[in-house]
């Protein structure tokens, strides 16, 4: 929270990384970030509906379990972009913010079961949810947290109509399905941004699957409904009861239902060759794993990094170590599985710890329109922490996406501020040989001197440790601080014996 030109998500919004911008989708408001706060102004028709959500006992129960970003009415004299007479609100940064694209199986399904709570405790007390979208959502940690009170108005007691049905169904529940039971990545919908229509699911699926329970209502029975009303071309009346409970108990049985569709399509539990990896990895013996865990919870208790980033977390080891260290963490791995693994450890025990499901050779892009709506994967992590990890990844970037050594070091470099702890691994390496697949020539010669002569432009060597199974394990500081390297409080760590 730092970062005076970091991005946002409320409303599905964020802003350019050269500064603050006012979003421009939402006809109620816009919103302005500051180094620590997102400052949201409220336009005149809107201010009256505001207030009252604000003074609503729905709005203080929500913030009380979490469940809605904490609001303030913003002090003009605090912040010079509020203006008198205007109402602005305040809410605090949630910072890094990870966009649906990067969310794992299990948090669509918490961000989903997150929506329909909310939906539901605001009909008990006549609001009602009038956006339904995971941009909505924003993970602090592992846990989802609504950000966009104009989302919230009063109810019509006696409608039985969701008005955000077809949008949560669009944007949460067929994204599902289609990863569910047609491989679709959840990646995709980077590209969707008001999600699938059901006839584009229907046109996908085989003609048995469309006769599936769990598709028949949301697939196949809506797009016949869409293709009847399409030749229709008729408005109709929206549907009411007379009696305001009866409307309640439909709207609520309704958003119950979802809630069982989302529960039947969000597949948590898959594995795959990297959530096991740690179990799995036979070139890590017992002893070279614990030496290893021994080297970075001593570093990190040294250095006592605020922000740890981990790229290429896999499940988490390394991430829970920071976080038990009290660093607020961010892993990244492309392995969604993996992450999952991650997710609930850190949901269980209470951890600190954003996950993202992105590659950092191919990071994940900005998007919307002009490429300002949401920010690259790389504008939100540039420069924000204090410690990097990246264990067991360098032979991946090499052999796998042939970055060369040096463009490691200076993407390293613009990641931390300060500390960056490296796993070195040798072509000697039973991983290294089976991913050198013939191009001896090219990377068959690397050696620990490369990777130092790549790195020496940004950092200097402060800690070095060798494993038995000859990985080696470094610590390296960020240049500039002269050639003497020191931790926090001026305490030297001599390097460990080779």
């Amino acid at each position: 929270m730092n970062d005076p030109v970091a991005p946002t998500t409320l409303d599905g919004l964020s802003v350019a990384s050269h500064g603050p911008q006012p979003t421009f989708r939402d006809p109620a408001g816009s919103l302005r970030l500051t180094g620590h706060h997102a400052l949201r102004r409220i336009d005149a028709e809107a201010a009256e509906e505001t207030l009252a959500f604000l003074a609503s006992p729905l709005r203080a129960a929500l913030e009380k379990s979490g469940d809605l970003i904490p609001t303030v009415i913003a002090n003009c004299d605090v912040h010079p972009c509020v203006s008198h007479g205007e109402l602005w609100l305040e809410h605090p940064r949630i910072d890094p913010i990870s966009y649906p694209w990067e969310w794992t199986p299990a948090q669509w399904r918490a961000a989903a079961e997150l929506t329909l709570r909310v939906a539901s405790e605001a009909i008990k007390e006549g609001w009602t949810l009038k956006d339904a979208t995971p941009l909505n959502i924003v993970f602090a940690g592992p846990r989802p947290v609504v950000v966009d009170v104009l989302s919230f108005e009063l109810r019509d007691p006696r409608s039985t109509v969701w008005l955000a049905y077809g949008q949560f169904v669009r944007t949460f529940l067929l994204p599902l399905v289609a990863a569910k039971y047609l491989s679709w990545p959840l990646q995709a919908t980077i590209f969707w941004r008001d999600g699938y229509e059901p006839g584009e699911i229907y046109q996908a699926l085989l003609p048995w699957q469309r006769i599936k329970p769990t598709l028949l209502d949301v697939v196949t029975f809506a797009t016949m409904l869409e293709r009847s009303e399409g030749k229709k071309r008729t408005s109709q009346k929206r549907p009411s009861a007379n009696d305001p409970e009866l409307a309640t108990h439909i709207l609520q049985k309704r958003i119950a239902r979802l809630g069982k569709q989302i529960r039947r399509v969000a597949d948590c539990h898959r594995r795959s060759q990297w959530s096991e990896y740690t179990q799995s990895a036979s070139h890590y013996g017992a002893a070279d794993s614990a030496s290893k865990q021994e080297f970075v919870r001593d570093v990190i208790q040294r250095c006592g990094p605020a922000r740890v980033l981990d790229i290429g977390a896999n499940t988490g080891v390394y991430s829970l170590i920071a976080a038990d260290a009290g660093a607020q963490v961010v892993a990244i791995d492309a392995d969604a599985a993996a992450l999952e693994t991650l997710l609930t450890a850190a949901a269980q025990h209470n951890k600190s710890i954003t996950t993202l499901v992105a590659n950092i050779a191919r990071p994940t892009p900005a998007a919307g329109w002009r490429n300002r709506e949401q920010l690259s994967l790389l504008d939100r992590l540039t420069g924000r922490f204090d410690l990097v990890l990246m264990l067991a990844v360098i032979h991946h970037l090499i052999l796998r996406e042939q970055i060369p050594l040096g463009h490691v070091a200076e993407l390293c470099a613009s990641l931390t501020t300060r500390w960056l702890i490296l796993e070195w691994v040798p072509p000697s390496d039973p991983m290294f040989q089976e991913w050198l697949r013939g191009r001896e020539d090219l990377y068959g010669h690397l050696s620990e001197e490369d990777l130092g002569c790549a790195f020496s432009e940004f950092f200097t060597v402060v800690r070095r440790s060798a494993l038995g199974n000859g990985r080696i394990l470094l610590l390296l500081e960020r240049i500039p601080g002269g050639d003497r390297a020191t931790m926090a409080g001026g305490e030297r760590i001599e390097a460990s014996p080779a």
